[in-house]
């Protein structure tokens, strides 16, 4: 999604990009990271545009700065969508990615969609995540040939990062607004709110829209510590391998047994392998193929 479609006349000429996010935060819908870039000849015209940190707008006047700057010739924008399901995929797969590498990901995606359409930046200005300087050194190994500068606050210092701001802030909205839910139950509301933690109307939907077995609808980042409140009570789920020959629970401990982590229960793959690498729980090659012990022909 963005102004990517067409080249713009001035993409040859020297250019300037602004990255900022929205969404980092909340435990609902997208984290949407955005760019916008120009000529660096219209970096004092666009100090003038009344672009601003989008925190510091209302809702009314971002949706009239954004129709603005989608309309201005002289501007370009970009923008990623980043799902809740893969938010939460890559943060509890095996090898896990962080939030804030997804939001470096983002970034240079971004940089580099808008070098692939011909577009000549020389200077690249972004809102941090984490370290300013390690995060500045890991975008100018990645692209040599551009200027970074990576500050706090930089969606207030730079108005072309004020200028991506906007764009994150008014995509997400829209995004969360026109959110078009997997699931078809008849019982899910919309009324969730800003998606925030404490948000109290974001709270009382989370707590009307569990399930003890299938976690939340997937606008849930199931992967937030938010989530795991709400599972306390959440059913018991017992492994395979963790019966003994007669079908009995081998956890000697007495205590209940996993809650998968990624739908709000915490998972026993660590104790099933343990028994497995002792010898005392069957392979789960053996399992899966439903082989049995022969004891003679």
């Amino acid at each position: 999604m963005g102004s990517e479609a067409t080249l713009p006349e001035w993409a040859s000429e020297p250019c300037i990009m602004g990255i900022d996010e929205a969404g980092r935060g909340p435990v609902l819908g997208p984290m949407v990271y955005a760019c916008l870039y120009c000529p660096l000849s219209y970096k004092k015209t666009l100090a003038t545009l009344s672009f601003a940190d989008s925190k510091t707008l209302k809702e009314e006047k971002r949706e009239e700065l954004f129709e603005a700057l989608k309309a201005n010739d002289s501007i370009g924008w970009a923008v990623d969508v980043i799902d809740p399901k893969e938010l939460s995929a890559k943060m509890l797969k095996k090898n896990k990615i962080n939030l804030n590498e997804i939001s470096h990901d983002s970034a240079m995606g971004l940089v580099d969609r808008v070098l692939k359409i011909g577009v000549l930046l020389t200077e690249v200005y972004i809102d941090t995540v984490g370290d300013p300087g390690k995060y500045e050194a890991k975008m100018s190994k990645n692209f040599p040939s551009i200027k970074f500068v990576v500050a706090k606050k930089a969606d207030s210092l730079y108005p072309v990062v004020s200028g991506a701001s906007i764009a994150a802030k008014v995509t997400r909205d829209r995004a969360v607004r026109e959110w078009v839910l997997d699931e078809t139950a008849d019982n899910i509301q919309r009324n969730f709110g800003s998606g925030y933690p404490g948000d109290p109307a974001t709270k009382s939907w989370l707590e009307n829209h569990k399930h003890s077995i299938f976690g939340f609808p997937t606008l849930v980042r199931f992967s937030w510590g938010t989530c795991s409140t709400y599972f306390k009570s959440g059913a018991e789920v017992l492994w395979e391998s963790d019966l003994d020959e007669d079908g009995n629970g081998n956890n000697s401990n007495g205590k209940r047994q996993l809650k998968l982590n990624n739908m709000g229960f915490t998972s026993s793959k660590k104790r099933s392998e343990e028994i497995e690498s002792s010898g005392k729980g069957r392979s789960r090659f053996f399992q899966a193929r439903k082989l049995e012990h022969l004891t003679h022909f």
